[in-house]
């Protein structure tokens, strides 16, 4: 089940049900993609109307973020939790042990990189990397990579709105890979260069407040989340109707 926010649908449902869902899709052969519905991510795309319909095609665009869930709140919906995107990583890094499949990631910078694959080996014993390459190799390399490793799931990680543009255009390309999700910062933490929130942020539902500290270039950001808010408040019944 879904709803719509800003015209892009979020699923209502749990991070335990998403993961076993994927996991039936990907005995049956099925595809999924997990957009990050978060409040920048939202901004980012609500005014495309072509790149709202590709987003919507999914069935789990997880509420990545507080501001998200609290949109939900706003309008009376039915998202149960927020569903932060390195929490889905590492439940997608379970079940791809679990179902034996191949993982390919794309994006960062080669050292990060470099540093979060060792980690997430230790993390995850026998874990099946077929192939890594950075965020700054030219696209056409990197998707020619992509495709000749045969992954069963892609992680991108070029940050927004780049990885959800490449997840888009190379769609038809990436027919035969079962789950594909952009993730964001998620390499950059597993490197160890940059700490996840404490849990007193992540339990209050702070966690973006902690970045902007420890990041000071992410403040612009505070303005995209003023727009969000105002937007929910006050153009989201409209969006949403002309979004269907």
């Amino acid at each position: 089940m879904n709803e719509k926010i800003l015209g892009i649908k979020v699923t209502t449902k749990t991070k335990d049900e998403i993961i076993k869902a994927a996991e039936k899709d990907i005995k049956n052969n099925k595809q999924n993609i997990l957009f990050n519905a978060n409040p920048l991510i939202i901004c980012n795309f609500y005014r495309d109307k072509e790149m709202v319909s590709e987003i919507n095609k999914e069935n789990f665009n997880i509420p990545d973020g507080f501001g998200t869930v609290l949109a939900s709140k706003l309008k009376h919906g039915q998202i149960k939790e927020r569903i932060a995107g390195i929490e889905m990583f590492d439940e997608l890094c379970k079940l791809s042990l679990k179902t034996k499949c191949k993982i390919f990631i794309y994006g960062a910078k080669k050292e990060n990189l470099d540093l979060a694959i060792k980690n997430i080996e230790k993390k995850y014993k026998n874990i099946n990397i077929c192939g890594y390459i950075n965020g700054y190799v030219p696209e056409d390399e990197a998707l020619m990579k992509i495709l000749k490793a045969k992954p069963d799931f892609l992680f991108v990680a070029l940050g927004s709105p780049k990885q959800e543009n490449f997840i888009v255009k190379n769609k038809q390309k990436f027919k035969d890979i079962k789950i594909i999700m952009p993730i964001g910062g998620t390499i950059d933490v597993y490197s160890g260069k940059i700490n996840r929130a404490p849990s007193f942020y992540q339990k209050t539902h702070m966690e973006w407040l902690y970045r902007m500290i420890k990041e000071p270039k992410r403040f612009k950001q505070i303005f995209t989340l003023i727009k969000f808010v105002n937007l929910v408040i006050f153009k989201n019944n409209c969006y949403n109707e002309s979004g269907d």
